[in-house]
């Protein structure tokens, strides 16, 4: 008896498609980049206890982010620069973080599906599914995978950074966050076109002489 690939029980997609997870970490926060993952799970190498990662605690997303690099068809991880975050937008960075995981696969996939109500342009058919992360296992594996290499991204800018906290609110705009930032001022890894971090350069811009 053909086991069924836990990834289409809630969707009637044909039996040939090679289906890729695609979903995103860190749109909201105010430094560091946005990260995008794409997973094509293996339905004969089940991972147990996939969901949004936002519904996992910490430990529990980096133990399924080995399981999901190990069982796994194929997994990538891109993503955007703070740089391309201002130049672009953050919609526009997230699309392309999107687009250079589906691409960085190294199989191919036939559908991806994205968590979320828009899909970047792609030479894969892709479909968008809001609240995807919860329940499509490969847009799940995804979200652990984006959530897990951003955290450690931003705990690496906080060994860069100690002053700003990066360790525990990933970049966020949190009290704690804003305080610092207002003390010490915008670091090269902040996103200047967010609007907390804009007010900051504004007010250090000298005032345009009458």
């Amino acid at each position: 008896m053909k086991k069924e690939d836990p990834n289409l029980s809630l969707f009637s997609f044909l039996d040939e498609d090679i289906i890729c997870g695609v979903d995103e970490a860190g749109r909201g926060p105010l430094a560091g980049p946005v990260f995008a993952a794409a997973v094509i799970l293996d339905p004969m190498r089940p991972i147990d206890g996939l969901r949004d990662s936002k519904k996992l605690t910490e430990a529990k997303r980096d133990a399924l982010a080995l399981d999901i690099k190990q069982y796994a068809m194929s997994w990538s991880i891109a993503q955007c620069s703070e740089e391309e975050i201002d130049s672009l937008n953050i919609l526009q960075a997230t699309m392309l973080a999107m687009r250079r995981a589906i691409e960085g696969l190294h199989v191919l996939p036939t559908l991806a599906l994205i968590d979320g109500n828009r899909c970047p342009v792609t030479s894969v058919r892709s479909e968008a599914i809001i609240k995807g992360d919860d329940k499509v296992q490969a847009i799940s594996a995804a979200s652990i995978l984006a959530k897990t290499a951003r955290d450690h991204a931003l705990g690496l800018l906080h060994i860069q950074y100690p002053h700003y906290a990066f360790d525990q609110h990933k970049g966020y705009p949190t009290a704690l966050h804003l305080e610092r930032l207002r003390e010490h001022g915008v670091s090269p890894v902040h996103r200047k076109s967010y609007a907390p971090v804009r007010a900051l350069l504004g007010a250090v811009t000298p005032a345009n002489k009458a």
